[in-house]
Parts: C-alpha cells; sequence; structure tokens
C-alpha cells in the first residue's frame, strides 16, 4: 500500500530552456498529463521539479519526467502521444536504468519516424537487422504502421524493388454479403488501413503512381500461392486471420533479397469454428529459428487515446478470470 510521504524535489540536468519548453509541453499539457496519469501534483522553478503525492506515483512520475526530458530538444516535439507511452510504461518496466534499443530514425518522404515505447524500438531494430519478422499484439501498437514505415525507407534506398502489401481476406464477425467491382475494388476494404499508412507517409498521388507501375502491390492472401517474391518488401497483415497452412504457404513465398514482416493480435482471430490461428501457430513453431525475430507488444505500447490502453486491459482481465 502506498504511504503519503515528503514532495521529491529533484534538478533536471543540464539545463536548456529549449527542452524545458518541450518537456512541460504548451500551457504545460506535458506535466498535466503526467500528473493525471500518476495521481501527483508537479510543480517547478525553472530546471527544479517538485513533485507531491504517493510514494510509489512520486517515483513512477519522476523516471517519466527525466525519461521525457532525455528525449526532449530533438526535431520532433514531444507530442501527447509520447507522453502517454511513457506514463504507460510504468510500473511494467523501470525507465530508470533499463536497457532500451538505440533510438531508430524511420525517414520517409513526409516524415521522421521513431519508435516510442521500447517495444517499439525494439521492433524497428528487428526489422532492419532479419528478414523475416513477427510483430504481435493489440490494436494502436503500431505494429502496421512501424512495418509500412520500414518498407518505405528500404524503397526509398533501394534496398529492395517493391512494396507488397497482404492480408488475409476475412470478415471481422460480420456477413458483408456480396461485394461489387473487379478483385481490386472487392479487397480494397480490407487493405484500407495499409493504404492509409502510404497515404500519410508518401501523399495521395505518389502512392498512385507508384500503385500504377506495381512498385506498389495490394493483394490478398489467397493469390500469393506458386508465387515468388524476390527483392520485396511484403507486410502480412491482420496475420491472426490465417490458417496454419496460409501461414506456411505465405512464409516458402520469400526469395532473395527480400524481407517480410507478419503482424497480428492472436485477441481477435476471425476464423470460423475451431479453426487455429497460422499465426499463433508459426509463433510458437519458429520463435527460436535463427535470422527470425518476434516482437511482443502490450497494452502499454498502445499509442492511440488513453482509454483504448483501459480497455484492451479490462479485456484481458476478463479473459484470464473466465
Amino acid at each position: 500500500m502506498n504511504n503519503p510521504t515528503q514532495p521529491v524535489t529533484f534538478l533536471l540536468d543540464p539545463e536548456d530552456n529549449q527542452r524545458l519548453a518541450d518537456l512541460c509541453g504548451e500551457y504545460n499539457a506535458h506535466l498535466k498529463q503526467v500528473e493525471e496519469g500518476f495521481g501527483v501534483r508537479i510543480s517547478h522553478r525553472g530546471h527544479l521539479f517538485c513533485v507531491d503525492g504517493q510514494d510509489q506515483d512520486v517515483r513512477n512520475a519522476q523516471d517519466v519526467l527525466c525519461a521525457l526530458y532525455e528525449d526532449s530538444g530533438q526535431e520532433t516535439p514531444l507530442s501527447p502521444d509520447r507522453v502517454q507511452v511513457a506514463i504507460s510504461q510504468v510500473p511494467r518496466d523501470t525507465l530508470k536504468g533499463r536497457e532500451a534499443p538505440d533510438d531508430i530514425v524511420i525517414r520517409v518522404r513526409k516524415a521522421m519516424i521513431r519508435g516510442k515505447s521500447v517495444n517499439q524500438k525494439r521492433y524497428l531494430s528487428n526489422i532492419l537487422g532479419h528478414d523475416i519478422n513477427f510483430g504481435i499484439g493489440p490494436a494502436g501498437t503500431g505494429k502496421t504502421y512501424l512495418a509500412v514505415a520500414c518498407a518505405v525507407q528500404a524503397l526509398a534506398e533501394e534496398t529492395v524493388d517493391r512494396i507488397v502489401l497482404v492480408r488475409p481476406v476475412v470478415e471481422a464477425g460480420e456477413r458483408l454479403g456480396f461485394l461489387p467491382g473487379d478483385i481490386g475494388q472487392k479487397v480494397d476494404p480490407y487493405l484500407r488501413p495499409l493504404y492509409d499508412a502510404l497515404y500519410e507517409m508518401l501523399g495521395f498521388d505518389r502512392v498512385g503512381r507508384l500503385m500504377e507501375r506495381h512498385v506498389i502491390e495490394l493483394a490478398p492472401l489467397a493469390y500469393m500461392r506458386g508465387r515468388t517474391l524476390s527483392h520485396a518488401f511484403v507486410i502480412l497483415d491482420e496475420a491472426q486471420n490465417t490458417t496454419e497452412a496460409q501461414m506456411k504457404m505465405f512464409l516458402t513465398r520469400l526469395g532473395f533479397g527480400s524481407r517480410a514482416v507478419i503482424t497480428g493480435d492472436p485477441s481477435q482471430v476471425d476464423l470460423p469454428g475451431q479453426t487455429r490461428s497460422g499465426l499463433v501457430h508459426a509463433v510458437a513453431l519458429l520463435s527460436s529459428v535463427e535470422g527470425l525475430s518476434v516482437t511482443r507488444f502490450t497494452p502499454g505500447d498502445v499509442v492511440r487515446h488513453p482509454l483504448v490502453q483501459r480497455v484492451i486491459e479490462a479485456y484481458e482481465s476478463e479473459g484470464r478470470s473466465a
């Protein structure tokens, strides 16, 4: 049980007014986020900070403020998302002294993208260092977005010739009925999250031109059999909805000079009946295979609205108690 304690006072070093302003946010918005996140009171005079509250909450808030100050003053200012991720990392992790991967910057045409949580940084490091990568965990943790960013950077650096984006065409617990149009129009709704990430990073017109030249290809998983994908960056999204046979088929499509990222959330399987998820099976079977990486995300890595993290935790808690 937390007990009241004397306020903790500490100095943020080195003293830099630009970094201090970045840490505090406009109208101290970032400090208010930390206060609400831990139920503490924060005051400061320049770089001298005082945190008042329950013992463990005070220590957690101090750790977060110090970690955020280390990240401040860079080309990309601190954002409410970054502050929320830092808050969500404790008490699950200890921000001080933990071993975190080096900061990796993914440069795309319209932005510079960094991993915000430790797991996101580890994920980026794994993608750059392995040819087959699994990113598994709840929605909102950046699995697909970061994979697309790595693919766009690889294409810009000409380490691959094309990007292939793949999804299983499985309805999410609904019966949508007949979808009109050609094959592209039929699968378009299922691939929309991948489109959105590409548009944000490259712009609508450029994505359209690259698709016309088949430099970017969007493909339903069912049409991958028999193909060999060489010199390509391949992303299989929503992989929890693959069968074991489909996952094996996909993984054996990889050719020379290619890299694959497989993303999914094992808690949101929409396969019919008792069909076992190919993602769950593959991760259990292949985790120890050399040259392959698995990054496991948690609700603490969620970078959407703070309530999303609490919703995910509530569902996970219900699943454990059932």
